[in-house]
């Protein structure tokens, strides 16, 4: 009886440190994704970029963009404020993008269209929707939150030299834009070195690479990443030139009035 209730304990407490390494285990997951979505999308308190977007068809038939881009930071990992001017091609010239990122709900997403001169809502639904033709979504240029997925981490590795994570993350509510996302998180920088898209059949869907990682005032910067289609055989360049962090962007600049009039002190 002894021997055996000795054994009960020690299976207890096996059980019981099993579960605890469990939580602890998905606990970092989730602290990694945080460091990582913070890393790559609030880095600085505001940011300013020269942006070249270009989208290539399996033919090699290319499509250019090309735009400035501001964001705000009104809190670390929380509210967030982009505006986007696009000057070239003609098709887009003077048309405005602007999104006020909600941490605690869905994001609030205009176009401003000049040939008509409209400000036009961009409904939450359409999060997953193509970003100006391109093979990102709306969703992919202000960024996914990390407390919507949960995340494990299921290995490590070296991609193009670097130590880095491996961790896969499922949506913790019904979903279009993947049911899988596995991310090659790099170990020093935090920044996503490759992110594969997953839809519920396993098959898949989209890949995001960095391609070059500079260090911009200190700060490790993803200056040129892609997103390829990999049903559609089509992948799109976005080049950052011309980086400023903590450049002072006021926040009254992310309103209407500066979609119809942009803040010409940042075009360039």
């Amino acid at each position: 009886m002894k021997r055996m209730m000795q054994l009960t304990m020690v299976l207890a407490i096996a059980l019981m440190a099993t579960i605890a390494t469990g939580a602890s285990a998905a606990e970092d997951a989730t602290e990694l994704m945080k460091k990582s979505h913070l890393a790559y999308y609030y880095a600085g308190d505001d940011g300013l970029a020269e942006v070249d977007m270009r989208i290539v068809d399996k033919k090699g038939k290319e499509r250019i963009r090309n735009f400035t881009m501001l964001r705000l930071d009104n809190e670390q990992g929380g509210d967030q404020k982009y505006y986007t001017y696009f000057k070239k091609p003609s098709d887009v010239a003077r048309m405005t993008f602007m999104v006020h990122k909600n941490s605690e709900g869905n994001d609030l997403r205009w176009i401003y269209v000049p040939a008509v001169d409209l400000v036009k809502p961009i409904s939450a639904d359409d999060k997953n929707s193509s970003f100006v033709g391109s093979d990102f979504s709306y969703e992919d240029v202000s960024g996914r939150h990390w407390s919507e997925d949960t995340h494990t981490i299921v290995g490590d590795s070296t991609w193009d030299g670097a130590a880095v994570y491996i961790v896969e993350s499922k949506p913790k509510e019904e979903y279009d834009g993947f049911a899988v996302k596995r991310s090659y998180i790099n170990k020093e920088s935090l920044l996503p070195h490759k992110e594969l898209y997953f839809d519920e059949d396993g098959e898949l869907i989209k890949i995001m690479t960095a391609e070059e990682i500079k260090e911009v005032d200190g700060i490790a910067t993803i200056v040129h990443r892609t997103m390829e289609d990999v049903d559609k055989e089509r992948v799109t360049h976005v080049i950052f030139s011309d980086i400023e962090y903590n450049v002072g962007i006021e926040n009254d600049l992310f309103t209407e009035r500066f979609l119809k009039n942009p803040p010409m002190q940042y075009i360039r």
